[in-house]
């Protein structure tokens, strides 16, 4: 049988199937009275202590096993779970709607997990989960059930769930755990992200896994976002020696991550990292990123209940700036928005937030907000290569706009004494149709674009990335996405400006190519990826990458284009 799903993390793996069923939580039906209202929140207490010992256990165990960016995702746990406004909610609900404690807990979670599950941001989105995940443990330890975990698994095997927490994923042993497959899910849900990291070939979305039964064969085809089960005999032994060739290749990249990015005929390409807080800049580094081409700072806006001051902002850039050593770092200005239900930020809800009050539109219209992280930025550019960039611009007025407030906060500055980088570049993102219509015209006021292609082909192709019904049409290789994304390069290339990628694409390896033969300068993207791209770009010359693009580029059909890319790059023995 095979099984069509999406692609999460590349390779091919072998193993038996072992599917990961969890114990339903079923949420108790009662009502607390007067008298028991203490004894209801002592439960919660003594469920939170045991909470957090786990989750320092699982810290612990991630720091040793998997690294520091790992265990840092525990440590956020942590603090989320010890949020006052998380064990005050509940508290409310017992104390005040005498609501039993585990109700309490899921529906205070579940009003957190929305925040995060209603943004754009699929990187965001996906935080979601990691809340529900909280939640789904401190019940677990109030209803003194198992706590979730895969520690127990042994063998080699495929690990098939509805979907993986990251509480599963801490506990789980690359050597045991050969692929996975998921129900639900995509290439930004934790366990797609957790896969790339720990490179286990993996197909998420695959929509129902009741046809997969326990210690039947399966592969994963994870660059297809493909899984067979019990194929032949002789399929069998070929997709094993594919798998040990896959292994092969990964000690190769992990050998050859800190070499140059450059062509076979000499062409130098600007090789980058995203990156959403500080400490992810040494995974980055020792993935071979050459700078970081996209930093998310919406953490430091989503993690307090109150608005960060210029200092902690700061602190956090100037930190990116000296850990990058004198290498470009591109921080994205807040993009947050409508859909994004800040504590620390009292936003309307609307009817269509995508494409409502949100990202730079917020910025110029708070002021007071957008100044003080541009103060901040521009403090921390004495402290390294700094770029400001901001998101979702659609016309040249804010662009105007905004570097009329970089200015301000310039002179600020200068009266006050205080270090800055006068010459810093200001790029814009370009995410929305309108802006790459116009790029030839927005190229004129600043110094570079990123191009964000998980939003430029969502608005362009008028597909939610995230609805299932309809991710068949979400297809960045579409021929208008990229005689869009030629276009943006074309125009910046003509007034001497540069184009980079910080969106899904720009990590795709069938898209490299394509990208780099179009004239893409910089390519950013999640840390993992980086040692296969740059074997790509190693291993081609520019001239080979644009007669591929031409010919793409003459292509009716994202099928077309994505399978001719593939094509080329299995001749080459790069896929």
């Amino acid at each position: 049988m095979r099984i069509q799903g999406i692609s999460g993390s590349r390779g091919v793996a072998v193993g038996n199937v072992y599917r990961y069923m969890q114990e339903e939580i079923v949420i108790p039906d009662y009502t607390v009275a007067d008298d028991t209202v203490d004894e209801e929140i002592g439960k919660f207490a003594t469920a939170m202590a045991a909470t957090l010992k786990q989750l320092d256990t699982i810290r612990q165990k991630a720091l040793e096993h998997m690294g520091p960016d790992e265990a840092a995702i525990f440590e956020a746990h942590m603090q989320i779970a010890q949020d006052p406004a998380l064990s005050d909610g509940i508290k409310s609900l017992v104390e005040s709607g005498h609501v039993n404690v585990v109700a309490a807990t899921s529906q205070t979670i579940e009003t957190f997990a929305n925040i995060f599950l209603g943004m754009d941001d699929p990187y965001m989105r996906e935080r979601g989960a990691d809340i529900k995940d909280i939640g789904d443990r401190l019940m677990r330890n109030i209803l003194g059930m198992n706590p979730r975990g895969l520690s127990h698994i042994s063998g080699e095997v495929i690990l098939v769930a509805h979907d993986l927490a990251p509480s599963d994923t801490a506990s789980l042993d690359k050597n045991v755990v050969k692929g996975i497959v998921t129900a639900a899910g995509g290439p930004t849900s934790h366990a797609a992200i957790m896969a790339r990291t720990l490179e286990i070939p993996a197909v998420m979305g695959v929509g129902d896994i009741d046809s997969f039964t326990d210690g039947d064969k399966a592969v994963v085809l994870g660059t297809d976002g493909v899984v067979e089960i019990n194929p032949s005999d002789a399929d069998w032994n070929e997709y094993t020696n594919q798998a040990e060739a896959f292994q092969e290749e990964l000690r190769r990249l992990h050998e050859s991550a800190n070499l140059e990015a450059m062509t076979t005929d000499g062409h130098h390409v600007e090789l980058f990292g995203n990156i959403g807080k500080a400490k992810d800049v040494k995974h980055a580094l020792t993935m071979g990123a050459q700078g970081i081409g996209l930093y998310r700072t919406e953490f430091l806006y989503m993690e307090n209940d109150e608005l960060p001051t210029e200092d902690a902002q700061f602190e956090e850039y100037k930190k990116v700036a000296q850990d990058m050593k004198g290498q470009p770092v591109i921080i994205r200005t807040m993009d947050i928005g409508g859909d994004k239900e800040l504590k620390c930020l009292d936003l309307p809800s609307e009817m269509n937030p995508f494409l409502g009050y949100r990202a730079i539109r917020i910025s110029l219209n708070r002021p007071d907000i957008f100044k003080v992280q541009l103060r901040a930025l521009l403090r921390a550019s004495a402290f390294g290569d700094i770029h400001i960039m901001y998101p979702m611009i659609a016309s040249v007025e804010e662009v105007k706009q905004a570097n009329a407030m970089l200015a301000e906060c310039k002179a600020e500055l200068t009266a006050e004494g205080i270090d800055f980088n006068d010459a810093i570049k200001v790029g814009i993102m370009i995410e929305v149709p309108a802006a790459a219509v116009i790029s030839p015209i927005l190229a004129k006021y600043v110094d570079f674009f990123s191009i964000g292609t998980n939003d430029l082909c969502q608005y362009t192709l008028a597909v939610d990335r995230m609805n299932e019904a309809i991710g068949s049409l979400y297809q960045p290789l579409h021929p208008g996405v990229l005689r869009l994304i030629k276009h943006v390069i074309d125009a910046s290339h003509e007034q001497e400006k540069f184009t980079g990628m910080c969106g899904e694409l720009a990590g795709d390896p069938v898209a490299t190519m394509i990208l780099l033969g179009l004239g893409l300068d910089e390519f950013s993207m999640t840390a993992s990826s980086i040692p296969l791209i740059k074997k790509i770009l190693r291993s081609v010359s520019k001239e080979d990458c644009k007669a591929v693009a031409d010919k793409a580029l003459t292509m009716d059909t994202a099928e077309e284009i994505t399978n001719y890319a593939k094509a080329v790059l299995e001749e080459k023995g790069l896929l």
